[in-house]
């Protein structure tokens, strides 16, 4: 008996969590669609459901446990991969009739999986008509770009290296072809993401690679320098602030790549970052965040903190909010401390009351708004260039250089119809708030 359907089998698919998670997606729906499987978004069309699903912290563990809780009871046949599959009898302990779990990346075991229930399509793949830059779960004129896998860091709220395993950088080559296609595919911004991506290459001490013929290292710098030549936006993501981070700074300052990083700081307390297992010299990163605005002025600084690690005093907080004075960083994220099962610093003494936690929080975001008010107030009366996202019955909505898609603000153009999706315009800045931008198309 042939295991060859003769109707295109319909698979349906779910994914959950960061824009890490969205790259695996992207790349198991590209294999699917490959084999000549159809993609579809309605559980009871879909012959199994496949669940992407995030592990990070408890709520996101909630929301997948509940993703496959749905995706079971509304279709009952269900893989599972992703973070929270490395967590195989967390799972199993809720849904039992789970058909098969994987941990992330593992592209090639969800796919045999399928195989196992939903026998192949008849397809032939030369006349696919996939895109070579496969399929992408983001808008066309964006795309994530991942650079490897997994992290050397050993903090003590995460549990990712776990999950995903140690460092793991793609071979630059692989990571440059992948950027040309999708330039050449219409993308306008490409993302730089990975779990620790200043560290790319370390795990291969920096190797030369080749790429269009030219030797290139293994390395953030090198990887900049070679995506500043495909004429797109170029923004970095998850950027641990090592050393070598300041040779990207004038990357930056000539408009190669994108003026913007994202820092992961997480606090401020020499003490909290020592139980956080996290670099501490405070001092240093103040002063090498104003020696990068000197060598770029338009450089745009965002980064993550959390408020409530055990051991977190109310001198600790104070120092976490002096550093944020001091820094006056234009786009910041915060986090209540929560405990993730497995994490060491569950371990850890002096837990932080939850309505200690919860005021730390209202404190920390009512400063952060004025400072990030501050500074957009800054940009009135300036012409800056905006990519469109989208337009709808009011307007154009854009992102300026200074703005990365779903975390941080947006340009409003309102009455302004006469753009397309993907275009870069210049715009004269009128108003701001503690977030976003309005203006006109110059």
């Amino acid at each position: 008996m042939s295991n060859v359907a003769s109707k295109p089998p319909k698979v349906g698919f779910l994914s959950l969590g960061c824009p890490k998670n969205l790259v695996d997606s992207e790349r198991i729906l590209t294999e699917l669609r490959n084999e000549g499987y159809q993609v579809v978004p309605r559980y009871d069309d879909a012959e199994l459901v496949i669940v992407n699903t995030c592990g990070f912290i408890d709520s996101a563990v909630q929301e997948s446990l509940e993703a496959i809780g749905e995706a079971l009871h509304e279709n009952g046949k269900v893989i599972v991969t992703g973070c929270l599959g490395a967590k195989e009898d967390q799972i199993r302990e809720v849904h039992p009739k789970v058909l098969e779990i994987t941990g992330p990346h593992s592209y090639e075991q969800v796919l045999s999986h399928v195989h196992h229930y939903v026998p192949k399509p008849a397809h032939n793949p030369f006349i696919s008509l996939i895109p070579a830059q496969g399929v992408k779960l983001t808008p066309k004129h964006y795309a994530y770009l991942k650079i490897s896998e997994g992290c050397n860091h050993r903090c003590t709220f995460c549990i990712i290296p776990s999950m995903r395993g140690d460092l793991d950088s793609r071979p630059i080559g692989s990571v440059l072809d992948e950027a040309k296609r999708l330039v050449e595919s219409g993308v306008k911004e490409l993302l730089v993401i990975s779990q620790d991506t200043s560290a790319y290459g370390a795990d291969v001490k920096q190797r030369t690679g080749f790429w269009n013929g030219q030797p290139v290292k293994t390395s953030m710098v090198s990887l900049c320098e070679q995506l500043a030549g495909l004429g797109v936006w170029v923004r970095l993501h998850y950027v641990y602030p090592y050393p070598h981070v300041d040779e990207v700074i004038p990357l930056m300052a000539a408009g190669k790549i994108l003026p913007y990083l994202d820092i992961p700081l997480q606090h401020a307390s020499p003490k909290i970052l020592r139980l956080m297992k996290r670099p501490g010299a405070v001092e240093r990163t103040l002063e090498r965040i104003k020696r990068w605005r000197e060598i770029c002025p338009e450089l745009t600084l965002r980064s993550t903190f959390i408020v409530g690690f055990p051991g977190e005093s109310e001198e600790d907080f104070q120092l976490l909010l002096d550093f944020l004075q001091q820094a006056r960083l234009d786009r910041v994220g915060c986090f209540k401390y929560s405990p993730v099962e497995g994490a060491a610093a569950n371990e850890l003494a002096d837990p932080v009351p939850e309505e200690v936690k919860e005021a730390r929080y209202h404190r920390f975001m009512r400063l952060q708004q004025q400072i990030s008010a501050q500074r957009l107030q800054e940009k009135v009366g300036r012409e800056l260039l905006v990519l469109i996202d989208k337009i709808d019955a009011e307007g154009a909505i854009g992102r300026s250089m200074a703005d990365a898609p779903e975390i941080d603000g947006v340009v409003y153009l309102n009455g302004e119809t006469d753009v397309n999706v993907g275009d870069i315009v210049k715009v004269k800045i009128d108003h701001a708030d503690e977030y976003d931008l309005w203006g006109n198309r110059v």
